[in-house]
C-alpha cells in the first residue's frame, strides 16, 4: 500500500496590523535544497541552543522532513530588507512560525509572524493511491 500525504493548515491572525517582518532562509543546499520550500509553506523556527558558530542561530524545520536550514545571520547571506536571525532571537521564545513568500534556487524569504497573533492547527490525512488496473490485452 502506498500513501500520500497531506497537511492542511490554518493560521488565525490577529486584529492588529503589524509591519511585516522578512528573513531568509540559508543552508537549505545541506538539507533538501529549496525544492521542499514553496510560497505558503509554513516552517517553524526554533533557537538552535547547542550551535557551536553562532549563538543566536535559529533553525528551520519543516514537517514532516525535520530541519531545512537557517535563518541567515551574517552580512553576506542576509538579504538587503530581511532581518538577520540576530534582530527576530529575542522577538520569541523556543519557538516561532514563518511563510514562506518567495524561493530561489539558494535561498528563500519568509514572512516572521509574531507569536502573540498566530494560531496554527495543523492536521495531517494519510490517503491511499490506488493502483492502477490494466486489461491485458490478449
Amino acid at each position: 500500500m502506498m500513501y500520500i500525504l497531506y497537511t492542511l493548515i490554518k493560521i488565525k491572525l490577529g486584529v492588529y496590523e503589524v509591519e511585516s517582518i522578512y528573513i531568509a532562509i540559508t543552508g537549505c543546499q545541506h538539507y533538501y535544497g529549496t525544492k521542499v520550500l514553496k510560497p505558503g509553506t509554513i516552517v517553524r523556527l526554533e533557537k538552535d541552543l547547542d550551535n557551536d558558530y553562532d549563538d543566536e542561530a535559529i533553525a528551520v524545520t519543516l514537517a514532516p522532513l525535520g530541519q531545512v536550514g537557517y535563518v541567515a545571520n551574517s552580512v553576506g547571506t542576509v538579504p538587503r530588507g530581511c532581518y538577520s536571525a540576530g534582530r527576530i532571537y529575542d522577538r520569541f521564545g523556543s519557538h516561532a512560525f514563518a511563510v514562506v513568500k518567495f524561493v530561489t534556487k539558494d535561498l528563500a524569504i519568509a514572512e516572521f509572524l509574531e507569536e502573540d497573533f498566530v494560531k496554527v492547527t495543523i492536521k495531517f490525512r494519510l490517503k491511499e493511491k490506488r493502483k492502477k488496473k490494466y486489461k491485458n490485452k490478449t
